[in-house]
């Protein structure tokens, strides 16, 4: 068993090693460290090493680095068929359209409010909406957003720091608004040679779209290598459809 000690950073100190994360053993398998910062050269910093925020309100900044990591390979997402259905509509339907970073603030704080089963609370705190409405001003967050004649129904918001991609909360207003804007981003990475999507935490939901975990040792050297790639221009071209559409994966 590992030592119980959690290192204490202050702003701009480094992380230590994703591999030093606590394990099961300790009462919080991920946890990595506390303390630090928030601003875009911390997050930059974190993400670029697979580590990431989560805390509550009340508690210090925490970061973690979970091991197994729950990843989607964009190319085995399960398109269902209901929601390829639904897909071909929106497509078609001129009063429909997919959006990226034209109201990120509005969804970062949809996100915020929306209340998640077994949670009695938010992890996504005022701190974080801050910090990651200033990452999204640095280039580094970015929204997807799904738009039903000219409302937002539902999107979410991701981190993309080259050619790796963060996952991180979605909200819906509208049935299958959520699913639509993620089926947005996956198409958005397929056109644009995105191999993983980075989901963090292993959930049934997302196991039956085909996220699958992985060793945290083989995904900190994916987000190594693919982070210091050259970043997609982060628009949404209708012609990505095509990429997710087409007869591919079925369930």
């Amino acid at each position: 068993m590992r030592s119980m000690h959690l290192p204490w950073l202050h702003p701009g100190d480094p992380f230590p090693d994703a591999s030093q994360a606590w394990d099961e053993s300790q009462p919080a398998p991920g946890l990595l460290a506390a303390g630090g910062a928030l601003d875009v050269e911390t997050l930059y910093r974190a993400y670029s090493a697979g580590i990431f925020p989560w805390f509550s309100e009340g508690q210090p900044i925490l970061w973690w680095s979970t091991d197994p990591r729950m990843v989607l390979p964009t190319a085995a997402f399960k398109l269902h068929r209901s929601l390829r259905k639904t897909l071909r509509k929106f497509a078609a339907d001129p009063h429909c359209e997919l959006r990226v970073d034209s109201h990120f603030d509005t969804v970062i704080r949809a996100c915020a409010a929306t209340p998640r089963a077994g949670q009695s609370g938010t992890w996504i705190v005022p701190a974080m909406v801050r910090a990651y409405q200033a990452f999204h001003r640095a280039g580094y967050a970015h929204s997807f957003e799904t738009w039903i004649d000219g409302d937002l129904a539902g999107g979410l918001y991701c981190v993309g720091i080259g050619r790796a991609v963060f996952g991180e909360s979605m909200f819906t207003r509208t049935p299958d608004a959520s699913k639509i804007a993620l089926a947005g981003l996956v198409s958005f990475c397929l056109a644009n040679g995105i191999a993983l999507i980075d989901c963090q935490q292993n959930t049934r939901h997302l196991a039956s779209l085909g996220a699958r975990e992985i060793p945290r040792s083989v995904f900190v050297q994916q987000v190594a290598r693919e982070s210091r790639e050259a970043a997609a221009h982060w628009r949404f071209d209708p012609v990505y459809w095509n990429a997710l559409l087409r007869p591919r994966t079925t369930a």
